[in-house]
């Protein structure tokens, strides 16, 4: 491996260590609970190395426990994971323009990889983006694999642990508002969510979503309109 690669590998192994101390415990949790659902062992890190979707994971264990038919629960990932056809059209000029790099860049987008890639600075290598999002693949991956391992062998309590998704959104969010150019998105996704949580709780996080979209849309329009104007 040469000195350029390897300080670029470096570079997104560093920046990588924050989802990591994230998605190692989390995902034991899930590779926990997934075998203690009745699945294979197996069956939790081959999930994690084909669908790559945390939430979506953790909705699969109730439905394998219960029996549901496999069409249900694909219908079921394809809407919670419908999110990240617009999570990636604002990082297509930070993309690799190499095909397989960036549909495996594409295929690796998560959550925390969107919150990290967004707030690069301009100029940082493409090569970068690409290992800084198959880090966190890897790290997702290791995590289910070693809880699927424990859930084989023993018992163990891991309560308390699910709450290391809810920090690491929290820290990444600190980050986002640290780079932030205008504090609309903040305020949006707040008012949004108080409000659908006091008068429709049961799909707050759903209409929030929505809400949120919908403000992005009508601010970016209203943007190109006042350049379009000056």
């Amino acid at each position: 491996m040469s000195t350029f690669k390897q300080k670029e590998f470096a570079w997104a192994l560093k920046e990588s260590i924050p989802v990591c101390m994230g998605y190692v415990p989390l995902g034991m949790v899930y590779g926990f609970l997934f075998v203690q659902a009745g699945v294979s062992w197996w069956v939790a890190p081959l999930a994690s190395i084909m669908i790559y979707g945390g939430a979506v994971q953790y909705m699969m264990i109730p439905m394998f426990a219960s029996g549901l038919p496999i069409v249900a629960i694909a219908f079921a990932t394809l809407v919670v994971n419908l999110r990240h056809v617009f999570y990636g059209l604002p990082l297509l000029d930070k993309f690799p323009s190499t095909p397989w790099k960036r549909w495996l860049a594409v295929f690796w987008l998560t959550d925390e990889t969107f919150s990290q890639v967004s707030i690069l600075p301009k100029g940082v290598s493409e090569n970068k983006v690409f290992l800084l999002a198959m880090m966190n693949y890897t790290w997702w991956i290791l995590g289910s694999l070693i809880g699927a391992v424990l859930g084989e062998q023993i018992k163990v309590e891991l309560g308390g642990l699910d709450f290391v998704l809810t920090s690491l959104f929290a820290m990444l969010m600190c980050e986002q508002w640290r780079s932030r150019k205008t504090s609309w998105p903040l305020v949006s996704a707040l008012v949004s969510y108080a409000l659908v949580r006091i008068y429709i709780p049961q799909h707050a996080l759903a209409l929030s979503i929505a809400f949120c979209m919908l403000a992005g849309m009508l601010w970016g329009l209203s943007r190109r309109n006042t350049k379009e104007r000056y």
